[in-house]
Protein backbone atom coordinates (compact mmCIF):
# COMPACT_ATOMS: atom_id res chain seq x y z
CA UNK A 1 0.00 0.00 0.00
CA UNK A 2 1.12 3.31 -0.95
CA UNK A 3 1.72 5.71 1.96
CA UNK A 4 -0.22 9.26 1.75
CA UNK A 5 2.39 11.81 1.33
CA UNK A 6 2.32 15.17 3.46
CA UNK A 7 0.37 17.12 0.91
CA UNK A 8 -2.29 14.58 0.41
CA UNK A 9 -2.91 14.83 4.23
CA UNK A 10 -2.98 18.31 4.11
CA UNK A 11 -5.63 17.90 1.58
CA UNK A 12 -7.85 15.30 3.31
CA UNK A 13 -7.65 18.32 6.28
CA UNK A 14 -9.28 21.30 3.55
CA UNK A 15 -11.72 18.48 3.13
CA UNK A 16 -12.63 18.04 6.54
CA UNK A 17 -13.47 21.66 7.05
CA UNK A 18 -17.63 22.73 6.67
CA UNK A 19 -19.12 25.97 5.98
CA UNK A 20 -22.38 24.31 7.77
CA UNK A 21 -22.52 25.92 10.71
CA UNK A 22 -22.35 29.56 8.36
CA UNK A 23 -24.70 31.11 5.99
CA UNK A 24 -22.71 31.41 2.34
CA UNK A 25 -26.02 32.79 1.26
CA UNK A 26 -25.48 35.90 3.76
CA UNK A 27 -21.70 36.13 2.58
CA UNK A 28 -20.63 39.53 1.22
CA UNK A 29 -20.68 38.34 -2.86
CA UNK A 30 -17.04 39.49 -3.68
CA UNK A 31 -15.45 38.52 -0.58
CA UNK A 32 -17.57 34.60 -1.03
CA UNK A 33 -15.73 34.55 -4.36
CA UNK A 34 -12.43 35.37 -3.04
CA UNK A 35 -12.82 33.13 -0.60
CA UNK A 36 -13.49 30.74 -2.76
CA UNK A 37 -10.92 31.56 -5.13
CA UNK A 38 -8.46 31.35 -2.55
CA UNK A 39 -9.90 27.90 -0.99
CA UNK A 40 -10.02 26.51 -5.09
CA UNK A 41 -6.01 27.87 -5.29
CA UNK A 42 -5.32 25.94 -1.99
CA UNK A 43 -6.80 22.67 -3.54
CA UNK A 44 -5.14 22.92 -6.56
CA UNK A 45 -1.95 23.42 -5.21
CA UNK A 46 -2.18 20.34 -2.94
CA UNK A 47 -3.67 18.45 -5.70
CA UNK A 48 -0.61 18.63 -8.23
CA UNK A 49 1.58 17.63 -5.20
CA UNK A 50 -0.46 14.85 -4.15
CA UNK A 51 -1.25 13.30 -7.26
CA UNK A 52 0.07 13.29 -10.66
CA UNK A 53 -0.27 16.03 -12.34
CA UNK A 54 -2.43 14.89 -15.71
CA UNK A 55 -4.44 13.15 -13.09
CA UNK A 56 -8.30 13.53 -13.87
CA UNK A 57 -8.06 15.61 -10.59
CA UNK A 58 -6.32 18.12 -11.27
CA UNK A 59 -7.64 18.36 -15.05
CA UNK A 60 -11.11 19.08 -13.99
CA UNK A 61 -9.00 21.64 -11.10
CA UNK A 62 -7.30 22.89 -14.23
CA UNK A 63 -9.80 23.47 -16.17
CA UNK A 64 -12.18 25.26 -13.46
CA UNK A 65 -9.68 27.16 -12.56
CA UNK A 66 -9.23 28.99 -16.10
CA UNK A 67 -12.61 29.99 -15.91
CA UNK A 68 -12.23 31.76 -12.83
CA UNK A 69 -9.62 33.95 -13.86
CA UNK A 70 -11.67 35.61 -16.37
CA UNK A 71 -14.52 35.88 -13.42
CA UNK A 72 -12.16 38.15 -11.30
CA UNK A 73 -12.54 41.21 -13.41
CA UNK A 74 -16.42 40.64 -13.66
CA UNK A 75 -18.22 44.18 -11.96
CA UNK A 76 -16.91 44.73 -8.17
CA UNK A 77 -14.86 41.80 -8.16
CA UNK A 78 -11.98 43.62 -9.98
CA UNK A 79 -11.56 46.57 -6.80
CA UNK A 80 -10.60 43.52 -4.74
CA UNK A 81 -6.59 43.64 -5.48
CA UNK A 82 -7.09 47.43 -4.58
CA UNK A 83 -9.23 47.17 -1.86
CA UNK A 84 -6.25 44.83 -0.10
CA UNK A 85 -3.77 47.83 -0.64
CA UNK A 86 -5.87 50.44 0.52
CA UNK A 87 -6.27 48.37 3.58
CA UNK A 88 -3.04 48.14 4.28
CA UNK A 89 -2.50 51.84 3.70
CA UNK A 90 -6.21 53.20 5.39
CA UNK A 91 -7.26 50.21 8.13
CA UNK A 92 -3.41 48.31 9.03
CA UNK A 93 -5.46 46.75 11.73
CA UNK A 94 -8.08 45.23 9.32
CA UNK A 95 -5.17 44.01 6.80
CA UNK A 96 -3.57 42.29 9.58
CA UNK A 97 -6.63 40.05 10.39
CA UNK A 98 -6.98 38.80 6.73
CA UNK A 99 -5.45 35.72 6.05
CA UNK A 100 -1.64 35.27 4.63
CA UNK A 101 -2.62 34.16 1.66
CA UNK A 102 -4.88 37.58 0.71
CA UNK A 103 -2.26 39.65 1.84
CA UNK A 104 0.51 37.98 0.28
CA UNK A 105 -1.08 37.34 -2.94
CA UNK A 106 -2.48 40.79 -3.40
CA UNK A 107 -0.43 42.94 -1.74
CA UNK A 108 1.86 44.73 -4.47
CA UNK A 109 4.63 44.87 -2.22
CA UNK A 110 4.62 41.11 -1.37
CA UNK A 111 6.39 38.40 -3.92
CA UNK A 112 3.77 35.46 -3.14
CA UNK A 113 1.63 34.78 -6.33
CA UNK A 114 -0.87 32.33 -7.96
CA UNK A 115 1.34 31.46 -11.28
CA UNK A 116 -0.50 28.47 -13.31
CA UNK A 117 -2.96 28.24 -10.54
CA UNK A 118 -0.50 27.29 -8.13
CA UNK A 119 0.58 29.22 -5.15
CA UNK A 120 4.16 30.48 -5.17
CA UNK A 121 5.46 32.25 -1.91
CA UNK A 122 8.86 33.63 -3.85
CA UNK A 123 8.90 33.26 -7.78
CA UNK A 124 12.81 32.79 -7.48
CA UNK A 125 12.48 29.46 -5.15
CA UNK A 126 11.84 26.51 -7.26
CA UNK A 127 10.56 24.24 -4.10
CA UNK A 128 7.15 23.56 -4.05
CA UNK A 129 5.37 25.63 -1.27
CA UNK A 130 5.93 23.87 2.26
CA UNK A 131 2.43 21.71 3.59
CA UNK A 132 2.76 23.22 6.69
CA UNK A 133 1.94 26.79 4.73
CA UNK A 134 -0.90 25.63 2.94
CA UNK A 135 -2.19 23.50 6.31
CA UNK A 136 -1.90 27.18 7.74
CA UNK A 137 -3.78 28.78 5.05
CA UNK A 138 -6.57 26.37 5.58
CA UNK A 139 -7.07 27.37 9.30
CA UNK A 140 -6.80 31.15 8.76
CA UNK A 141 -9.83 31.06 6.01
CA UNK A 142 -11.66 28.55 8.18
CA UNK A 143 -11.07 30.93 11.66
CA UNK A 144 -14.51 31.87 12.99
CA UNK A 145 -13.58 35.64 13.49
CA UNK A 146 -12.74 35.71 9.66
CA UNK A 147 -15.75 33.76 8.54
CA UNK A 148 -18.07 36.49 10.52
CA UNK A 149 -15.87 39.06 8.40
CA UNK A 150 -17.23 37.49 5.25
CA UNK A 151 -20.72 38.47 6.19
CA UNK A 152 -22.47 41.16 4.00
CA UNK A 153 -22.68 43.46 7.48
CA UNK A 154 -19.26 43.07 9.02
CA UNK A 155 -16.82 45.55 9.04
CA UNK A 156 -15.09 43.90 6.32
CA UNK A 157 -17.66 43.95 3.90
CA UNK A 158 -18.95 47.91 4.88
CA UNK A 159 -15.30 48.69 4.24
CA UNK A 160 -15.27 47.37 0.46
CA UNK A 161 -18.55 48.77 -0.75
CA UNK A 162 -17.25 51.95 0.79
CA UNK A 163 -14.14 51.70 -1.50
CA UNK A 164 -15.82 50.83 -4.50
CA UNK A 165 -18.17 53.73 -3.85
CA UNK A 166 -15.06 56.13 -3.81
CA UNK A 167 -13.73 54.46 -6.88
CA UNK A 168 -16.91 54.00 -9.06
CA UNK A 169 -17.91 57.75 -8.18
Amino acid sequence: MLEVNEYARVMQKLYGKSLILESPSEFHPVLYFYFTDALAHIDFTLGIQAYNYMSPRNIMSMEYMRWRVDEEKVGERAYFPDFINWLKEEHPEKFEELPMLWTGVYDRDDTAQYRSFRIVLNPDDRKPIPAEYLSTFIDEFFDRKFLKQLYATSTLARLFDEFVESRAA
